[in-house]
């Protein structure tokens, strides 16, 4: 098993950045391949961005690509998002989730494990 924690949420202006950073327990952090979503307000919780285990892979949503960018380091347990040029639309609270795999997964209900969220506000 493995426990998620993220962090990094606030509040920022449309236009800033911002960097989430997601902190996994065990000793084999290297086994999952990680993913970042979003949930606004009474919507689906979305797929953001990908990364394999060895970090060799990536994947992004459209709304997204060429602004964020998802990251890890086996080392220190930890999986990131950079954030950059956000907008308004990017308001959610942002998830981090672990699957053990060989390819990278797009849909929350393949992944096994979940953190509690950190929320993300852009003000106009």
């Amino acid at each position: 098993q493995v426990q998620l924690v993220e962090s990094g949420g606030g509040l920022v202006q449309s236009g800033g950045s911002l960097r989430l950073s997601c902190a996994a327990s065990g000793r084999t952090f290297s086994r999952y391949n990680m993913g970042w979503f979003r949930q606004a307000p009474g919507q689906n919780r979305d797929f953001v961005a990908a990364i394999t285990g060895g970090g060799g892979a990536t994947d992004y949503a459209d709304s997204v690509k060429g602004r964020f960018t998802i990251s890890r380091d086996n080392a220190k347990n930890t999986v990131y998002l950079q954030m950059i040029s956000l907008k308004p639309e990017d308001t959610a609270v942002y998830y981090c989730a672990a699957l053990i795999g060989l390819y990278l997964h797009r849909s929350p209900k393949d992944y096994d494990y979940w953190g509690q969220g950190t929320q993300v506000t852009v003000s106009s």
